[in-house]
């Protein structure tokens, strides 16, 4: 059975701005990288890779250093009151390691129909691909203007984060059609309990 997933429906989301924030939102609302298959498919979601990129080489060792570096990025994203010198320190350096690897190199070639089309010079590699993510959440982390639109999801117990571009930048929810959705049902339930007694 080839690897290669990336139309396999797993319910993973890529809205939060950021691949290395939509690396975050694969732990809820429960584990999504826990197998090959759906890391492949994330990858490939994600656009670390072209479509169509063959993964069939990736093995059971990919998704716990995925999940290893989600875990980083969550704890110098989330950074703050009460944050632990320590953890943060570790979890800064391991970012800095993960994101001096190589990432894949891309080059242009020509389609079927003749269009230029973009694929990667040779088989991305796990160190590779965690390089690309590992640099997103460096240049995410370093730019004062998109860490000050790094929002959590205001969902009751999502702790999705993702980047307020919004308009006026009055976004609440990770997705208006799960959490949005979710918080405008339990008002109307509130408001019809509340009419009933």
């Amino acid at each position: 059975m080839a690897r290669d997933t990336a139309t396999a429906p797993y319910e993973l989301r890529f809205g939060a701005g950021r691949c290395c924030l939509d690396l975050l939102a694969t732990a809820h609302p429960r584990e999504h990288l826990d197998a090959v298959a759906p890391l492949c498919a994330w990858i490939t979601g994600a656009g670390l890779v072209p479509p169509g990129t063959p993964l069939g080489h990736a093995d059971a060792g990919w998704p716990p250093r995925f999940r290893e570096l989600r875990a980083h990025i969550g704890t110098l994203v989330r950074e703050g009151g009460g944050s632990d010198p320590r953890a943060h320190a570790h979890a800064l350096a391991r970012l800095n390691e993960l994101a001096a690897a190589a990432p894949p190199a891309p080059r242009a070639v020509r389609a079927e129909d003749g269009a230029l089309a973009r694929e990667l010079a040779g088989v991305p590699g796990c160190a590779a691909l965690l390089a690309v993510v590992a640099r997103d959440a460096v240049e995410l982390l370093t730019d004062p203007v998109a860490r000050a639109e790094l929002r959590e999801c205001a969902g009751e117990d999502c702790p999705i984060v993702y980047l307020d571009t919004s308009r006026g930048r009055r976004r609440r929810w990770c997705s208006s059609e799960t959490c949005g959705n979710r918080e405008r049902v339990a008002r109307h339930r509130r408001r019809a309990a509340l009419a009933r007694s």
